[in-house]
C-alpha cells in the first residue's frame, strides 16, 4: 500500500529494574533454562559472530524486511542503557542486517548485544566494537534503509516470542529469553539451581560413573529388560 508506514515505532515501555537482574549477571544460560521449566533458549543456529558472547540486558524489539536495515538504526534512538538490539528478519539469509557501523552506534546507545535472526557483517570490526553479536551467520552483501520496519512490539525471533522489557541472557551455549512478567521469580531460582549443580559437579569429582537418582528409576515397572 502506498501509505503504509516506513517505521511504525513503540517508543517507551517498562524494564526490569537492576534488582531484578542482578542474580542473572552470572548465571550460565543452562542454569536459567532449568529455572524456567527448561525452556526459552532460541534457535541454536543464531550463534555468536564476535569474540564476546556474554550478554545480559533488556529486549528491545526490531523487526526489519529481509535486507534492510532502517529499522534497527531507527530503534537506536529509542534504547536505553543495557538494552539488548533484537532484530527478526524471519531468518532472511541475502543480505546483512547489521555491520560495524550500526553495532558501534548501538554501544555508544548503550546497547550491550544484538541478536539476530538473519546474517551480519564486518567481523574484524564488530570485533573492535566489543559488544556480543549473535546471528544466523555471515554475508558481506549490504542491506537497504526504506522499511517498513517495526520497534518496540513484540517479534518472534529465533521460535521465540519476545516482548520489549524481556531478559535476555546470552553465552556460549547461546541465548535464552525471561519474559518480563516472570524475571523475578525465575532469578530467585536461581541460587537453588546454583546449588544443586555445584552437588552434581562435586558428584562427578567423587568419581561417580552414574547419577544417584537412576537406580530408582531403572526399577519403575515402565523400564522393561530383554537380556
Amino acid at each position: 500500500m502506498a501509505d503504509a508506514p516506513a517505521l511504525t515505532i513503540r517508543r517507551d515501555w517498562p524494564r526490569p529494574s537492576d534488582a531484578e537482574i542482578a542474580p542473572f549477571r552470572d548465571a550460565p544460560t543452562g542454569w536459567v533454562v532449568d529455572a524456567q521449566a527448561r525452556r526459552g533458549a532460541i534457535d541454536h543456529r543464531i550463534r555468536a559472530v564476535t569474540k564476546a558472547v556474554r550478554i545480559v540486558g533488556t529486549a528491545l524489539p526490531v523487526w526489519s524486511r529481509g535486507r534492510d536495515n532502517l529499522a534497527p538504526y531507527a530503534a537506536l534512538r529509542f534504547a536505553k542503557h543495557s538494552d539488548v538490539l533484537m532484530v527478526a528478519t524471519e531468518d532472511f539469509e541475502g543480505a546483512s542486517v547489521a555491520g560495524d557501523i550500526l553495532i558501534g552506534m548501538a554501544k555508544n546507545a548503550g546497547i550491550v548485544g544484538c541478536v539476530t535472526d538473519g546474517v551480519v557483517r564486518d567481523i574484524p570490526g564488530l570485533d573492535a566494537v566489543g559488544i556480543p553479536v549473535f546471528a544466523r551467520g555471515v554475508t558481506p552483501n549490504s542491506p537497504q534503509k526504506d522499511g517498513p520496519g517495526i520497534i518496540g512490539l513484540p517479534i518472534v525471533l529465533g521460535g521465540v516470542i519476545v516482548a520489549p522489557g524481556d531478559l535476555v541472557v546470552a553465552d556460549g551455549d547461546g541465548v535464552v529469553v525471561v519474559p518480563r512478567a516472570t524475571v523475578a521469580a525465575v532469578g530467585a531460582e536461581l541460587a537453588a539451581i546454583g546449588r544443586k549443580e555445584a552437588e552434581m559437579d562435586a558428584t562427578v569429582r567423587g568419581g561417580a560413573k552414574v547419577p544417584g537418582w537412576l537406580e530408582e528409576r531403572l526399577s519403575r515397572p515402565d523400564v522393561r529388560f530383554v537380556d
